[in-house]
């Protein structure tokens, strides 16, 4: 890894989006929407061991169809990341927003809002990315589900580069939602997820998939039950 991720040129983002380095992207983030900032503000951290950024939102529907910008945004990640990456190194996502480099966790998605009822609109909506450049001192292999760019051979990944297709793609993804293409928004997350079929961690149940708002679906003794993607929000201060 070169140290552009910390001395190099600024990200250059899309018309209607701004930068604006931060060592606490998603914290800030959060705090700036609190205060009235306009959306499009892409916060970010560039290190030589992470990169860490957020992306402020404005939705202008209600808080459970807003929340698709959490999977919208991890297909945007894994657009950019097969743009830049080796194509042998694939990327799955998980419904939580664990984001997987060849089977193993290497960051997440993480989602904000100053809203929690489904049905009300949000004045702001957060979304954060957060993903392993390089390794801590452990040896590879000693964390197996656990993984970073570097030990999947991603090495030459340029988190700048990065973190500008990220926000590329995503805004693609943004247009073809808005214009009413949830439909193909559904079919590219699917050919993504992991975990289909497998019992789901802190929770009783098997992941059967996701309903038409992206809420999980999980199979129980009981019956089938929904679990809404704003369960997955985080109470930020």
């Amino acid at each position: 890894m070169t140290e552009q991720a910390q001395n190099g040129p600024a990200p250059v983002f899309p018309p209607l989006f701004r930068g604006l380095a931060d060592p606490d992207p998603f914290a800030t983030g959060c705090a700036q929407a609190r205060a009235g900032v306009d959306a499009g503000l892409v916060l970010f951290d560039l290190q030589i061991d992470r990169l860490s950024a957020a992306i402020v939102f404005a939705p202008e529907v209600p808080l459970a169809d807003a929340a698709v910008m959490l999977p919208l945004c991890g297909v945007g990640f894994q657009n950019a990341f097969g743009a830049h990456a080796p194509p042998e190194v694939a990327v799955h996502l998980e419904w939580g927003g664990a984001l997987r480099i060849n089977g193993a966790v290497a960051g997440r998605l993480r989602m904000a809002s100053d809203v929690s009822a489904p049905h009300a609109v949000p004045g702001w909506l957060v979304i954060g990315l957060e993903l392993a450049m390089m390794g801590a001192s452990a040896a590879p292999g000693t964390t197996p589900d656990h993984t970073n760019l570097f030990d999947e051979g991603c090495a030459d990944v340029d988190p700048v580069l990065l973190l500008e297709a990220w926000v590329r793609h995503t805004l693609v993804w943004i247009n073809r939602w808005a214009d009413g293409d949830l439909r193909g928004l559904h079919a590219e997350w699917s050919g993504l997820v992991h975990g289909i079929g497998d019992p789901v961690a802190g929770q009783d149940g098997v992941f059967l998939g996701v309903d038409d708002q992206f809420g999980m679906l999980l199979k129980q003794e009981a019956g089938t039950v929904g679990v809404p993607l704003t369960a997955l929000l985080e109470e930020t201060q």
